[in-house]
């Protein structure tokens, strides 16, 4: 993904203040993002990456749970951050709000203990996604955690048919591996273990998958040396 080839979550920038809305009534956010958050559990004095935090709701919800977390939110929408730094700002909580992309993650390696991810990855297409997938995985500390929450396998037909309008509104290419529930797939090629999906909610738009993968645990030294 590049600046001549990134659009809006919207695609056009004039829906922007419409996405938090949009989000809220389509997706069963709240569930979900409490979900997540639940299922990824950030520890005190943690550092989390939001990645394509967008208006900054996630990494809003953890830093009020776990207010010593250093949270950082990450997104290549201006506008988006805009919002996301006026949100953080009312609510009285110090966010770190980045723009840059996900193929490029402005961050040293291991920067990190927690990334999280909601409705992103199905804006990505199949190369992205796994550059996106290696940065992760670069930006990860030792045995630090990925946590996502994104389109995934229909559950049954009416999914299916519900998520058509997500397809063809991000492209068909771009959400052929969510569709397949390839994701734990791509995580695991860029480097990451374990990767699987933990849960699934039914909502307007189709299923929506949450999924976790870990960076692999440094190796003993005994088994190191042979």
């Amino acid at each position: 993904m590049s600046r001549d080839s990134y659009l809006p979550a919207l695609r056009f920038p004039a829906l922007t203040r419409a996405y938090d809305p949009l989000i809220r009534l389509t997706t069963r956010e709240s569930l979900f993002k409490r979900r997540l958050l639940e299922q990824a559990s950030p520890g005190a004095g943690q550092h989390v990456l939001d990645l394509g935090c967008g208006t900054g709701t996630l990494a809003l919800l953890v830093k009020q749970h776990r207010p010593s977390a250093d949270v950082v939110g990450l997104d290549a929408d201006p506008e988006m951050l805009d919002q996301a730094r006026s949100k953080a700002r009312r609510a009285g909580v110090e966010i770190r709000f980045d723009e840059g992309f996900s193929t490029e993650l402005p961050y040293p390696d291991a920067s990190f203990d927690l990334v999280l991810s909601t409705l992103f990855f199905h804006h990505l297409d199949l190369d992205s996604k796994r550059r996106t997938a290696g940065e992760i995985a670069r930006v990860l500390g030792t045995d630090g955690e990925l946590h996502v929450a994104d389109w995934g396998r229909p559950s049954d037909p009416l999914m299916a048919a519900a998520f058509l309008g997500v397809r063809l509104f991000d492209g068909f290419e771009n959400t052929r591996e969510n569709a397949r529930g390839a994701l734990p797939a791509i995580f695991e090629q860029a480097g990451l273990d374990a990767a699987e999906q933990t849960g699934q909610l039914r909502t307007f738009f189709g299923t929506l998958a949450l999924y976790r993968a870990q960076r692999p645990g440094a190796v003993p030294p005994a088994v190191a040396a042979g």
